[in-house]
């Protein structure tokens, strides 16, 4: 099946200051997630971002800050964002059916939200190219534990011509002109 852009969230899951310099090519995981948001955006697709004990581990990543909505962001303490009472209520206000996550780590946190939201009923797509881990074998381990049970693995670039559906359009023309590579 498609993404819908008007059935779509994008949960960008703990990129933060103190984590990202220990994930294997923090840069490249940071750069594909700014990519997905700023897309988002543009098509109004609904933000949502967590920050695992901010105490310890920090906000999220200046790059990423920048780009999210001023009540977007929402503290947890469980690995799983479904875990945490506000994130179930925003998912349930959004009305969103289709999520789409990015961040850290793929096989913590990333993990354990999508398997809590599979279990939910949702529909779970993994940007690839925006999780990541500190070991690459385990982001991989990961990917693939997911998919079986039920999650789809996709890249930023999957994701965002399914949200454009076509060529030619002003909103197309719009964004691809500001294609980030």
């Amino acid at each position: 099946m498609l993404i819908d852009r008007d059935q779509s969230l994008v949960l960008l899951i703990d990129i933060q200051q103190r984590l990202a310099p220990a994930i294997s090519e923090n840069r490249e995981v940071e750069n594909a997630a700014a990519w997905v948001l700023q897309v988002a955006l543009q098509l109004d697709v609904p933000v949502l971002a967590t920050e695992q004990y901010p105490a310890g581990l920090g906000h999220t990543v200046p790059v990423l800050a920048e780009l999210l909505p001023e009540d977007a962001v929402l503290e947890k303490m469980h690995f799983s964002a479904y875990k945490e009472t506000a994130v179930r209520q925003r998912l349930q206000e959004l009305e969103r059916k289709q999520l789409i996550l990015l961040g850290t780590e793929t096989h913590v946190c990333v993990l354990q939200s999508a398997l809590d939201l599979l279990d939910a009923g949702y529909q779970v797509y993994l940007v690839e190219d925006a999780v990541g881990s500190r070991d690459p074998l385990h982001k991989q381990q990961a990917l693939q534990r997911m998919q079986q049970a039920g999650a789809v693995v996709i890249n930023r670039e999957m994701l965002a011509f399914e949200w454009l559906e076509c060529a030619g359009t002003e909103t197309f023309k719009r964004i691809h002109q500001g294609w980030i590579r």
